[in-house]
């Protein structure tokens, strides 16, 4: 067995890259996803290090020694972070040039060719999931017999294996929070909308909606919910529970944990068994009946993507969703007492100067109880990629979705709407949403109750407008 070092690479300070962020960028809030994706092989392969440098606040000089006591290093990339991850694996290479190196990720899933050719330091790339592939490496097995990777041969010459069939039996897996025990301290893993310390965990993989900007369903989970039974959820749960007693929250990463409804409810009943507090993402269709189930056993928050408050530009992304329905539903969870996180994307296809209004007033009118407002990004894989390029909305010195500070850019524009306008929508959508006066004082309310909360509060409003000041110098 190979000593394999999993890396999550020093990068921006506040850069939420990791291999647990769907988009990664520095956010208005600082905030840290856990490294799901690299957890899970990391509890695959046995003596393995896993090591999440921006979290810990880590610099190169504090992980690079680990390049002489290893010989497999496989660091989790995006499209954005790609560049600086390139440096970190030249760094380990020089230290150690025996030491062999693979990228994973969706941006070397969709670009495998192009990820090596660009970086002459990486021995192979692999596909979407890797977590098996990665254990054969790690066992040894010639790379010329493992399936799912593009890889450097001896020549030179870049080599494709076939593709490695698609993981159904998702009780395989090993429980990833056995490798956050391990190798990770979860309070330096903070969610501006989630119970602080909390614990994010995959119950399933793929989701049956068709987005035509969401990542990770187009490049390595697929459209069909892939789940682990509702046994070897709970018992990992349990386990998690004993593991760390000071954990406030769980929450369940599934791109849609709400795909299956009977199922969810089963979980929850469960959960309820247990007395734990949790959140899911779920789509804003879930009806009443399953969300009163949620509630009355642990739910506490929903993570909705309403993505926009006009219904053509959610047609244009292929969402599946009405306007009339996501109203209906945020209304019975504001009944049941289920808080909201919503998230909405400004520079979709279709965008307008009155549809950015338009869904402005939308998030107003359902008022769920925190928001994240993001920058249409396309993702190589993307449909939504594709549809950019062939339309001429996006321009090359974009492509990478970040600035030098990683701050999140607008990448696309159309003729009747700038790169700059869509910036600035950002900022004035927070601004018109959370500068009213209800919305004020359901915050100072809030922070009354709960002293924990007063601090929380007063952290994030500083970094909020830090974050508000630095992109109007931007």
């Amino acid at each position: 067995m190979m000593k394999t070092l999993f890396l999550q690479p020093p990068s921006f300070d506040g850069f939420d890259g990791g291999a647990g962020s769907r988009y990664q960028a520095r956010r208005e809030i600082k905030s840290f996803w856990f490294p799901t994706w690299l957890a899970q092989p990391a509890a695959l392969v046995p003596d393995s290090t896993l090591i999440d440098a921006p979290p810990a606040r880590l610099t190169m000089a504090d992980v690079l020694p680990h390049a002489k006591t290893h010989q497999l290093l496989v660091i989790h990339t995006s499209t954005p972070s790609f560049a600086n991850d390139v440096k970190v694996a030249e760094a380990f290479k020089a230290e150690n040039p025996s030491m062999l190196i693979g990228f994973v990720g969706a941006k070397v899933a969709v670009q495998p060719e192009e990820s090596l050719a660009r970086a002459k330091v990486l021995d192979f790339v692999a596909g979407n999931e890797f977590d098996f592939t990665i254990k054969e490496i790690a066992e040894g097995k010639p790379l010329a017999e493992v399936d799912g990777i593009m890889y450097r041969a001896a020549d030179g010459s870049l080599v494709k294996n076939k593709d490695r069939a698609i993981l159904h039996d998702m009780d395989q897996l090993p429980f990833v929070t056995e490798a956050y025990k391990k190798h990770l301290r979860i309070e330096d893993y903070f969610i501006g909308y989630l119970l602080h310390p909390y614990i994010s965990i995959y119950t399933g993989r793929g989701c049956k909606s068709h987005c035509t900007f969401c990542l990770w369903p187009q490049t390595v989970g697929g459209h069909k919910y892939r789940t682990r039974s509702v046994e070897n959820v709970i018992a990992e749960i349990r386990a998690a529970k004993a593991a760390f007693p000071q954990v406030r929250e769980f929450m369940f990463d599934d791109d849609t944990f709400t795909d299956d409804l009977p199922r969810a409810e089963a979980i929850a009943r469960e959960l309820g068994k247990m007395g734990v507090t949790w959140s899911c993402n779920a789509k804003a269709n879930v009806p009443y009946a399953t969300l009163k189930v949620l509630k009355e056993n642990g739910l506490r928050l929903l993570l909705v993507g309403y993505e926009t408050g006009n219904q053509q530009i959610l047609y244009n992304i292929k969402k599946g969703m009405r306007i009339d329905v996501a109203k209906r539903f945020t209304a019975d969870c504001h009944r049941l007492g289920i808080k909201i996180h919503g998230t909405f994307i400004v520079g979709l296809p279709g965008e307008s100067r009155e549809t950015l209004k338009e869904t402005i007033e939308f998030a107003k009118e359902i008022n769920p109880h925190t928001i994240q407002v993001s920058l249409a990004a396309p993702y190589p894989g993307t449909f939504l990629y594709n549809q950019a390029v062939k339309e001429g909305w996006l321009d090359v010195e974009h492509a990478e979705l970040i600035d030098e500070h990683g701050v999140q850019i607008a990448p696309l524009h159309y003729p009747h709407l700038s790169h700059t306008e869509i910036f600035n929508s950002v900022e004035t959508f927070y601004r018109k949403f959370y500068f009213r006066t209800p919305k004020i004082l359901a915050i100072l309310n809030e922070m009354v109750r709960s002293p924990q909360m007063m601090k929380r509060r007063l952290r994030e409003g500083v970094e909020f407008f830090h974050f508000l000041k630095e992109r109007s110098a931007a």
